[in-house]
């Protein structure tokens, strides 16, 4: 899904924000990146995004090599991938339903079929009984769930999140991240930019840790891809589909 080879970015200003990444993200993996401001985050985000591109080495997003994506391409890249950010960046002056739609319409979704995927997404982050209601109503968790149904209402293939967490108190934080997780067991893959150490210690996720642009922790547990692939294999299904 994700391969970062000896992937850097330097920007003009000299500033190195990454320095010779190598990494893959599997499908349907969820995995952390971690550092302190300034460790290259941010950065890391927007090169998947198509935001920035590297100053060397290669980055392949489900087979696409992004150096070589035409301009055009970009929109429809960008729909493969949903967002999620800190601040929710929801619109204040449209409801629940509206702001999830919105990526939808956008796209040039019919009616029927957005109403139908906006719904699901709504019901998926436990929202359905609030589409009317607008985002000030409700509480901060529930704001961010909101941002996470708009994130995913495309059915990308990839999730990114910039500190979800951040603005939440730990149940919470705990809660959103269960929604990542579940996201991921359905072949989503997840990767969240994070410094909530915290809370990351108390999941068995593999954990990209970066300190000065450079990558510097990749594996401590397996992921959970891993662990289902080896599961199966120690335990295969008998009889036949």
């Amino acid at each position: 899904m994700i391969k970062f080879d000896d992937v850097s970015k330097r920007y003009p200003s000299g500033h190195e924000a990454l320095s010779h990444v190598s990494f893959a993200l599997d499908d349907g993996e969820l995995a952390f990146v971690t550092g302190h401001s300034g460790a290259g985050k941010s950065t890391l985000l927007k090169l998947i995004m198509r935001m920035e591109l590297p100053s060397s080495g290669q980055l392949v997003i489900n087979g696409q090599n992004l150096n070589k994506i035409a301009r055009e391409q970009l929109p429809y890249y960008r729909r493969t991938i949903g967002l999620v950010f800190q601040d929710h960046q929801l619109l204040f002056d449209r409801s629940v339903y509206d702001n999830v739609a919105l990526p939808l319409q956008i796209a040039g979704y019919d009616p029927r079929e957005a109403s139908r995927r906006v719904r699901a997404a709504l019901d998926k982050v436990g929202l359905l009984r609030k589409e009317t209601q607008n985002p000030l109503a409700l509480s901060a968790g529930e704001q961010q769930r909101v941002g996470i149904a708009r994130a995913v209402v495309n059915k990308p293939s990839l999730l990114l999140a910039d500190e979800p967490t951040g603005n939440l108190d730990p149940e919470l934080a705990v809660e959103v991240m269960g929604l990542f997780e579940q996201f991921s067991q359905v072949g989503v893959s997840v990767l969240i930019a994070t410094h909530d150490h915290h809370l990351i210690s108390r999941m068995r996720h593999r954990r990209l840790q970066l300190e000065q642009g450079r990558l510097i922790a990749g594996s401590p547990v397996q992921s959970s891809v891993q662990s289902s692939v080896q599961s199966s294999v120690k335990s295969p299904v008998k009889g036949t589909h």
